[in-house]
């Protein structure tokens, strides 16, 4: 069918969100995006402002609570398609550097570093580009043992050590790992299988 005025509009969109959330500069000229699904679910979306508002009750600031961009990539279209319906579950990231993948999720904060080895000429993929409220982010440092690194109490999120410039000996599985959001919700003591600050989006 013809595009529509909307779905032209929301590739644009989707786009200006991958393109202003590069790494490396090289990118802008990488990637060829071409159909963008625009992902309503109310539950997420309804889950996602709950999720804000009790932590506003809980005195987070303003930036704790900003809404931003994070990125999952998919082989194919039915993988894509599922996590916007099921939602970003635990026990579904290889990665564990950060936190024990069993008590929370892994998602990219970078929209060119998705994986561990770098795209090849010709390969595609699905993103599904989330939204994400961070809320208190502790910086944890890498862990490559087997004795995972739990979800902080009072924290939502671990990053990595930041650092500035990635120097140009780290490896694209490095620079993937490093870029990493490790989310979590724990109540009572548990964690949430879905933590509800991470809403699918669009799916291009």
């Amino acid at each position: 069918h013809p595009e529509s005025k909307e779905s032209s509009s929301l590739l644009q969109t989707a786009v200006s969100v991958l393109q202003s959330s590069y790494l490396d500069s090289t990118s802008q000229d990488g990637f060829q995006y071409s159909q963008a699904i625009l992902v309503e679910n109310e539950v997420f979306l309804r889950e996602l402002r709950a999720f804000a508002q009790a932590k506003e009750a809980a005195g987070y600031s303003q930036e704790e609570l900003e809404e931003t961009f994070a990125f999952l990539l998919f082989d194919n279209e039915d993988e894509a398609k599922e996590v916007c319906q099921t939602g970003l579950r635990v026990n579904s990231s290889s990665i564990s550097t950060l936190g024990d993948p069993a008590k929370g999720v892994y998602i990219s904060k970078y929209s060119d570093y998705l994986h561990p080895r770098p795209w090849y000429h010709g390969k595609s993929g699905y993103i599904v580009i989330c939204k994400l409220i961070k809320g208190k982010v502790k910086v944890v440092s890498e862990n490559y043992t087997s004795s995972y690194t739990c979800p902080s109490p009072g924290y939502d999120c671990h990053v990595a050590l930041s650092r500035k410039s990635f120097p140009s000996k780290t490896s694209h599985c490095q620079a993937f790992e490093q870029s990493q959001y490790y989310v979590y919700e724990v109540c009572d003591g548990s964690s949430a299988e879905r933590p509800r600050q991470i809403c699918p989006y669009i799916v291009i």
